[in-house]
């Protein structure tokens, strides 16, 4: 679908280009499928497309999939998507998140320090970039109603049988790359998990027709 040149910076782009989301399992296909249904919904239809991805902590997957969805919707020229965080409950976002994406040439920059950090995330020129920080559902940077609640991590899936004010609630968890903190593979573990959240992200993205 991106026929168009890709505006995000020349390394995102070639980390694009690396992946295979072809190559996904027919099951994962198949658990993407309602997201995929819900953006090509609101692109049919001219419509805001929100999604709000959603962990427990909002410290790592969440943010990992927030921007790369934001990321790749640009990538392939889809208008009025906007992609949110949220956690069950607010901690901050681990460093290595932010170095993870660095690693695959989005740029980063500290706005805030302090326990609960705040970042801003680049991944084009012309882009606005994604403000990233720990937060609640109920935080004024988050949607409140009319947007799909992606559940990242099976707690979060567990803990939120409801998700106030979405117009659809999708279970798309992901590993925690968490289990290798302080380990000699973190680093490598934690490109992992990015490459394969980039990796269904770009497959839910390349399915929608605009």
């Amino acid at each position: 679908m991106a026929s168009k040149k890709s505006p995000l910076f020349p390394e995102i782009i070639k980390v694009l280009n690396g992946l295979k989301p072809k190559q996904l399992p027919e099951e994962r296909k198949i658990n993407l499928q309602p997201l995929v249904n819900f953006i090509q919904s609101k692109c049919t239809r001219r419509q805001e497309i929100r999604i709000n991805f959603i962990c427990t902590h909002n410290s790592r997957r969440s943010h990992l999939a927030q921007i790369w969805a934001q990321a790749i919707a640009q990538h392939f020229s889809l208008q009025n998507v906007y992609c949110y965080s949220a956690g069950t409950e607010a901690t901050a976002v681990f460093p290595m998140i932010m170095e993870t994406l660095q690693n695959s040439g989005f740029q980063v920059a500290s706005l805030s320090s302090g326990e609960n950090p705040v970042y801003s995330v680049t991944y084009a020129d012309n882009a606005h970039p994604v403000i990233a920080f720990s937060k609640t559902l109920d935080d004024t940077f988050n949607p409140k109603t009319e947007f799909a609640a992606v559940l990242t991590c099976s707690k979060a899936d567990g803990d939120c049988p409801i998700v106030a004010g979405a117009a659809q609630r999708i279970s798309m968890p992901f590993d925690d790359p968490k289990i290798f903190d302080k380990t000699p593979e973190q680093a490598e573990k934690y490109n992992e998990r990015s490459l394969e959240i980039a990796t269904e992200l770009l497959y839910v993205f390349s399915q929608i027709q605009p």
